[in-house]
């Protein structure tokens, strides 16, 4: 079976824009959450704070005339698609551009592209002001499609599109394209960025988000006895996957080792997980089955975490199920309580933030952890970074619909 590695990441989230601003946030335990600034929340909002990119201007990557006919999870997919493909090196030209995959994760797309629309045009009536490009500008798979566009990729292009494990999806969909022959190179990861009044309404009438208003930057509590539910957040992440062969003939990087994928589904409630968490056990019981890895060389988990009370107690318990002792020895943490969550992001963000973890020794935070919960009580890097030298890392995530992935990865080091 062909080993598969990474050899290029890019990243754009709450806590900056480029791979070391947000390696530096996160290993310094920086929340990303403040009141929203895309747009003036009004008072029947319920939430009014999100995980929003910071200065994040799309003419960087594009020209105005270009930004203005695209929602803003297309300009945070090329903004961490090209920082990936400038960090790996890699050359995309006539040679190998049909054997270099773009698959990319997504999971509700252009959501204020149509809010705006629909504001301004469907419902004014002002139907023949509809943009030519409304369609192309919000549709999933254009995420992949501008990502091969701009960089003149023409291997397999499409969107894994799964709510919470869209970008998981994506990634353990190149791994096996890869390994089968299928391309040589995968540009692989997720994008998102619906923070829109739609959106948190949706979210506020599931109950499903924080509404803690009065203080934004430890409103994400991910396994704290306190937590209220998610916080929003928005962002891309892409991973330049390639065979070991490829990235050695010419003489790449290799961050880490894509070891192992596993997915599952709960078959048991639209929203909720199942209570014993056996879809998530199933899904990290695959990925580490696919990396013929033993679970005593997983030393970090990169949880889901979502800090909401069923996810958090449900992915605890998971892990213990799957684990057994091994779990007192396990270093985990959730990220999301600094970026927030991503969405259809949210895994390649994570995803990152595991492979640097892997090549850097040091193993990301979960901040805001004010009070122990009985229910959670793994060892979730409290607070501050951690020096560890740690072979194998799992990313989880699990979504609606009862959908699980976990991607294994193992050190290069």
């Amino acid at each position: 079976m062909k080993k598969v590695v990474v050899t290029g990441v890019g990243i754009v989230s709450p806590l900056g824009i480029g791979k070391q601003a947000n390696w530096d946030g996160v290993t310094s335990g920086r929340s990303g959450i403040g009141p929203i600034s895309l747009f003036e929340p009004d008072e029947g909002l319920i939430t009014k704070f999100a995980g929003e990119i910071p200065e994040f201007d799309a003419t960087h990557w594009l020209s105005k005339p270009e930004a203005r006919r695209y929602d803003r999870f297309l300009h945070v997919a090329l903004a961490a698609g090209l920082e990936a493909v400038e960090d790996s090196g890699l050359v995309i030209d006539d040679s190998n551009a049909q054997r270099v995959a773009t698959i990319l994760g997504v999971g509700l797309g252009g959501m204020p592209f149509l809010e705006e629309t629909i504001g301004q045009r469907i419902a004014t009536r002002k139907l023949r002001r509809v943009s030519p490009f409304f369609i192309p500008g919000l549709i999933a798979n254009m995420a992949p499609g501008l990502l091969s566009i701009y960089t003149g990729a023409r291997g397999e292009s499409w969107t894994a599109t799964s709510a919470c494990a869209s970008a998981n999806h994506a990634i353990g969909a190149s791994l096996r394209a890869l390994r089968s022959g299928a391309c040589d190179v995968a540009l692989t990861g997720g994008a998102e960025a619906v923070v829109c009044h739609t959106t948190i309404a949706g979210f506020n009438a599931m109950k499903a988000l924080s509404t803690r208003n009065d203080d934004p930057a430890t409103a994400s509590r991910p396994f704290d006895s306190g937590r209220d539910g998610f916080v929003l957040g928005e962002g891309a992440a892409v991973l330049v996957l390639e065979t070991e062969e490829h990235a050695q003939a010419r003489g790449a990087t290799v961050y880490a080792e894509v070891a192992g994928f596993g997915a599952t589904a709960d078959a048991h409630h639209i929203t909720a997980p199942r209570p014993d968490g056996d879809g998530a056990v199933q899904a990290m019981s695959m990925a580490l089955q696919d990396g013929g890895l033993a679970r005593e060389q997983v030393g970090y988990i990169n949880a889901h975490g979502t800090s909401t009370p069923a996810n958090d107690k449900m992915e605890t318990a998971a892990i213990r199920t799957l684990f057994g002792d091994h779990a007192e020895r396990l270093a985990v943490s959730s990220t999301k309580s600094m970026t927030g969550h991503l969405l259809g992001a949210a895994a390649a963000v994570e995803a990152v933030f595991s492979v640097m973890a892997l090549q850097q020794g040091i193993l990301p935070p979960t901040i805001n952890q004010f009070a122990s919960d009985p229910e959670c009580d793994l060892d979730y890097i409290p607070h501050q970074a951690r020096k560890a030298e740690v072979e194998v890392a799992l990313s989880n995530s699990l979504g609606f619909g009862g959908t699980n992935a976990a991607v294994a990865f193992r050190s290069a080091r």
